[in-house]
């Protein structure tokens, strides 16, 4: 017991002096860092939403400066094509005059690739990266090569612009661990970044851990306890997301065309025990599933044209779903379960 509670405590200094390395270079968006650090330490990817110039490529590479990660960047453009992103075979001459190919790896063995602005790219270039993501893999001409670990894969798109653009298919946005919002800026952390980037010199951020820390961190993440009823009901908040399902709520009927997928329940109990670490617990907690639940399941709940006409968005549906579902025990979740199931 002595042993878990040193390593918790570990666990979070770490991941304090990761925020705080962060906080150097990032101003404000304290939401939108700690969910994309408990997606690294989960192993998941993570498809960051917002306008231009809100940082998200700075912050980006400014994670990898401070986990001591290799860092690549793709800027992702309708002529791009999948050989670009995940490499390719050429032929090249030995010292004896004999020629062979040689495999030329692409940008995407890095650590943390930033895909920026990925819905430019056709779907063909699109699915390049769909191995990559789910198996940590890429196979070219059948050769199958393995990324480095830890691999974050890191999407941007601009919500803005839709001309010539190709939204991402519903089998790849699930592959994303989270999908964060980037918000605009208080008055006060305008002022502050024009103070950090006008002048002189510009804050860096250093590095606090390496790679095979953060595969220590996912692994002890890995053994943090669910407790029946908080696992039942994270269960319930996605399968109510499912217009079919008797528990779905009117908005998810009215308005839902498609729920989330059982990877949906996976990426929400892993990101709610690192949460749960970060908070100094070694188990998880309603409250974790209910922090979690937006940039969880805001990409894998679609919407229908009624709710987009209604003004209706994924986000309130959420919220709607997670007030609507019970904290109940372990007897009643099984009870419920089983009338769902009948």
């Amino acid at each position: 017991m002595e042993s878990i509670e040193k390593d918790v405590q570990a666990f979070r200094g770490d991941f304090v002096r990761l925020q705080q390395e962060i906080s150097k270079v990032i101003v404000g968006q304290m939401d939108v860092v700690e969910q994309t650090m408990i997606a690294l330490i989960a192993g998941g990817h993570v498809l960051l939403e917002g306008v231009p110039g809100l940082g998200k490529t700075l912050l980006v590479k400014t994670i990898a400066d401070c986990v001591s990660l290799q860092f690549s960047r793709i800027q992702f453009t309708p002529d791009l094509m999948p050989a670009d992103i995940i490499g390719t075979r050429v032929i090249t001459e030995s010292d004896t005059g004999a020629k062979h190919f040689e495999f030329r790896p692409g940008p995407v063995f890095a650590n943390v690739l930033l895909a920026d602005e990925i819905n430019r790219a056709t779907p063909k270039t699109q699915s390049a990266l769909l191995e990559a993501m789910q198996e940590q893999t890429v196979t070219v001409f059948g050769e199958q090569h393995k990324l480095p670990h830890p691999f974050l894969t890191l999407a941007t798109q601009n919500p803005l612009e839709q001309e010539g653009t190709y939204p991402l298919p519903e089998a790849q946005l699930d592959r994303f661990f989270f999908k964060v919002l980037v918000p605009r800026p208080a008055f006060a952390d305008m002022v502050e970044i024009c103070d950090r980037t006008t002048g002189v010199q510009t804050p860096r951020a250093s590095k606090v851990i390496d790679g095979p820390r953060i595969l220590q961190m996912r692994e002890l993440s890995r053994r943090i306890a669910v407790p029946g009823p908080v696992k039942h009901y994270a269960v319930r908040v996605v399968m109510a997301t499912q217009p079919s399902e008797p528990s779905a709520t009117p908005a998810v009927k009215q308005y839902v065309r498609y729920g989330a997928s059982p990877r949906g329940a996976q990426a929400l109990l892993l990101a709610a025990k690192v949460r749960a670490l970060v908070s100094g617990r070694v188990n998880v907690a309603f409250e974790d599933i209910k922090a979690l639940a937006k940039p969880v399941l805001r990409h894998r709940v679609l919407v229908n044209f009624e709710a987009e006409a209604d003004g209706r968005t994924s986000d309130q549906i959420v919220d709607e779903i997670v007030g609507s579902v019970r904290e109940v025990g372990d007897e009643v979740a099984k009870i419920a379960a089983e009338g769902a199931r009948r």
